[in-house]
C-alpha cells in the first residue's frame, strides 16, 4: 500500500501537472483582467468567458510542455501555444472571445485579444520553459510551483494597484455630463477641450496649491525633527553603554501597540486647552511622536553594522563624539538616512486622522484633509478623483526616485543589525 501511494504521488509530480495548473490559472486571471480593462477603455459591457479561457490556457500550456526542451528557446513553443490558445478560445467562445461580437469596437477587441494571448503565453513560458513532460524530482516540482505562485502574486497585486489608479485618473479627466451618461466608460479623448478642467478648478477655487504647500512644509519639517532626534538616539542605543539600554532598545516600538484613534481624543482635549489645535505646530508635535520610534528602530540596526574601529580611530585623532557622528557615522549612513527620511515623509504626507481632527481652518489644511473636504454631495465626483491624484502622484514620484536608497537602507539595517 505504501509503495502504491508513493508511486501515485510521484506520478502527480510532473511537468504536465504544473502546466495544467498554470494554464488554468493564468488564462483565467488574464481573461478577467483584460476583459474588465476592455470594458473600462471602450465603455462596452463585456462578459469575459473566464472558464472557457481557462480551458484554452490549459490546451496552450500542454502544447508548450509537449514541445521538446531544445526547441523552446527558439520561440516555437510560444508560437505553438499562441496558435492553440487563439484557436481553442475562438471555437469555445463561438468567435466572441470577450462575450461581444467582433463587430462591436473591433479595434479595441483585437488589441485586448493580442494582450491576452501575449501575456498568457509569455507568462506560461516564464514558468514552463524548462519543465519536462514527464515526472520530475520533488525539488524541481516545487520550484515550478513556486514560479506559478509568484507569477500569480505579481499579477494579483499589480492589478489591485494599477486598476484603481487608472479609474481614479480617468475619472478626473471626465466631465460630470460624461460620467452621468456612461459611468462605466473610462476611456479618454485627448482631443477634448477642457481635459484638465478638474485640476484647474481645484487650484483656482479650492486652494489646492495651499494644501500642497502645507503638506510639503509639515512633511519636510517632520523629517528634519525626526532625524534630529532619532540619529543621536539610535547612535546611543547602538554604541554607548548605559543602564536600561537593552530595555529601551526592545521597547522602542511599544507606542505602536496603542491605536491612533485612542490617542486622538485625549490629544484633542489637551491641544484645545493649550491653544495648539487648528495649527501646524500641533501637527509638528504629533507627527514626530509617531515617526521617531520607527526611525530609532531602523537606524539603530544600521549603526550597529558600521565598523566601530573607524569611530574609535576618529576619537583617537581628537574628534569628539559629536564630531565622530557628523564626520564619520552620518556620511556612511546616507542610504539608511535616505530610506528613513522617505518613510517618515510618506507617513506625514499621507496622515489623515490627526489632520482631520485638529484642523478646521482651510488655510492650513494638508492635502489629505483638503481631499476629505471635497467629500460632499454638492461636488462632482471628478473633483474628488482629481484631488486624490494630486495627493498621490507627488509621493509616488518621490518614492520611485528614492526607492533604491530605501531598499539599500532597509536591507543593510536588517542584515547588519
Amino acid at each position: 500500500m505504501a509503495a502504491i501511494t508513493q508511486t501515485s504521488g510521484a506520478g502527480l509530480r510532473s511537468g504536465l501537472s504544473v502546466a495544467v495548473l498554470a494554464g488554468l490559472v493564468f488564462a483565467f486571471v488574464y481573461m478577467i483582467v483584460i476583459g474588465v480593462a476592455l470594458a473600462l477603455v471602450s465603455g462596452l459591457p463585456t462578459r469575459p468567458p473566464a472558464g472557457l479561457a481557462a480551458l484554452a490556457g490549459l490546451a496552450a500550456a500542454v502544447a508548450m510542455v509537449a514541445t521538446p526542451l531544445a526547441r523552446r528557446g527558439t520561440g516555437r513553443s510560444r508560437a505553438l501555444a499562441a496558435i492553440v490558445l487563439v484557436v481553442v478560445l475562438g471555437l469555445l467562445s463561438l468567435g466572441a472571445p470577450f462575450g461581444l461580437s467582433l463587430g462591436r469596437s473591433p479595434f479595441w477587441q483585437i488589441v485586448a485579444l493580442t494582450l491576452f494571448v501575449g501575456a498568457t503565453v509569455q507568462t506560461l513560458w516564464l514558468c514552463l520553459h524548462d519543465a519536462p513532460w514527464g515526472q520530475v524530482r520533488r525539488y524541481d516540482f516545487e520550484r515550478l510551483l513556486i514560479r506559478v505562485a509568484r507569477g500569480f502574486g505579481y499579477i494579483f497585486f499589480t492589478v489591485f494597484v494599477v486598476l484603481p489608479f487608472y479609474v481614479m485618473v480617468m475619472t478626473s479627466f471626465k466631465s460630470q455630463a460624461e460620467l452621468l451618461a456612461n459611468p462605466l466608460d473610462f476611456s479618454i479623448d485627448l482631443t477634448k477641450a477642457g481635459l484638465l478642467s478638474s485640476y484647474t478648478e481645484l487650484f483656482t477655487n479650492f486652494r489646492f496649491g495651499t494644501y500642497m504647500l502645507n503638506s510639503a512644509i509639515v512633511s519636510v519639517a517632520t523629517v528634519i525633527i525626526t532625524l534630529a532626534i532619532a540619529v543621536p538616539g539610535a547612535y546611543a542605543v547602538a554604541r554607548l553603554r548605559f543602564r536600561g539600554r537593552a530595555f529601551f532598545a526592545r521597547s522602542i516600538l511599544l507606542i505602536y501597540m496603542v491605536p491612533a484613534i485612542v490617542l486622538v481624543l485625549p490629544l484633542y482635549a489637551v491641544f484645545s486647552q493649550l491653544g495648539l489645535r487648528n495649527s501646524i505646530t500641533g501637527l509638528l508635535i504629533v507627527y514626530p511622536a509617531m515617526t521617531i520610534p520607527v526611525a530609532l528602530y531602523m537606524l539603530q540596526g544600521y549603526f550597529r553594522g558600521l565598523p566601530a574601529e573607524m569611530e574609535e580611530a576618529g576619537l583617537m585623532d581628537g574628534l569628539t563624539r559629536a564630531g565622530v557622528i557628523g564626520k564619520i557615522t552620518l556620511p556612511l549612513s546616507l542610504p539608511a538616512l535616505a530610506s528613513v527620511g522617505l518613510y517618515v515623509f510618506m507617513i506625514a504626507w499621507n496622515e489623515f486622522l490627526f489632520a482631520f481632527m485638529f484642523l478646521d481652518d482651510p488655510g492650513i489644511f494638508t492635502l489629505p484633509r483638503g481631499v476629505a473636504s471635497l467629500n460632499s454631495s454638492e461636488l462632482p465626483r471628478e473633483l474628488m478623483m482629481a484631488g486624490a491624484v494630486i495627493a498621490t502622484v507627488p509621493i509616488m514620484a518621490i518614492f520611485l526616485w528614492l526607492e533604491r536608497f530605501m531598499v539599500q537602507g532597509l536591507a543593510a539595517g536588517a542584515v547588519k543589525g
